[in-house]
């Protein structure tokens, strides 16, 4: 299936240089993990203030690609330079479902009138995840399918930002878009757990 997650071997090669930054100044696997924690929660507060200042959708498109470039960053640091650890692991998929959550939590507020769907979406994203980490548990290996993964779900909100940005009305589209959205959903977790049994 179709997923930006593909394209994130070729996006790993490009954070080497500031990989190999970031171990000199020695920060750890575990501080870049806390700093996308952190990163997130700024990213939903903004987010959730956008109405009041459209430049603040803009957070949406820039703190979700620097976000996936520490995300990128912590795993890679974590393997190269042997800082695996359960406790790195364990706050990596914590922080990854809770900064999902904190992001995706104001299109509650902006989305009313459709928050059902939303809710849904939130939700299936959620145990999407949780599907991944079943992987890990059965097979012994985290499985990251899309076409609705993290990094596809991260596209699809930074396009809600620069929409929210330049001010144009998709509301009548929302529903079809939110089922769309949770269909590809399904369709990801369903792969994510046959992959698991294999």
């Amino acid at each position: 299936m179709i997923s930006i997650y593909k394209i994130k071997p070729k996006f790993q090669k490009l954070l080497l240089p500031i990989l190999c930054f970031f171990n000199k100044l020695g920060i750890t696997a575990n501080q870049i993990t806390f700093s996308a924690i952190f990163l997130s929660i700024v990213i939903g507060v903004s987010f959730w203030f956008a109405d009041y200042n459209s430049y603040l959708y803009l957070i949406l498109p820039i703190g979700l690609l620097l976000r996936m470039a520490l995300n990128a960053l912590d795993g890679m640091m974590a393997r190269i330079y042997n800082q695996q650890s359960k406790k790195g692991e364990l706050l990596n998929e914590f922080g990854d479902i809770f900064s999902d959550l904190i992001i995706f939590l104001p299109l509650v507020k902006y989305e009313s009138q459709d928050i059902l769907l939303v809710v849904l979406f939130i939700t299936l994203s959620i145990i999407n995840e949780f599907a991944g980490l079943l992987g890990k548990v059965i097979s012994n290996e985290r499985r990251y399918e899309g076409p609705m993964g993290k990094s596809d779900r991260a596209f699809v909100i930074a396009v809600y930002g620069i929409i929210g940005f330049f001010q144009v009305d998709i509301k009548s589209n929302i529903p079809l878009i939110f089922i769309l959205l949770i269909l590809l959903l399904i369709v990801s977790t369903v792969i994510r757990l046959k992959k698991s049994l294999k």
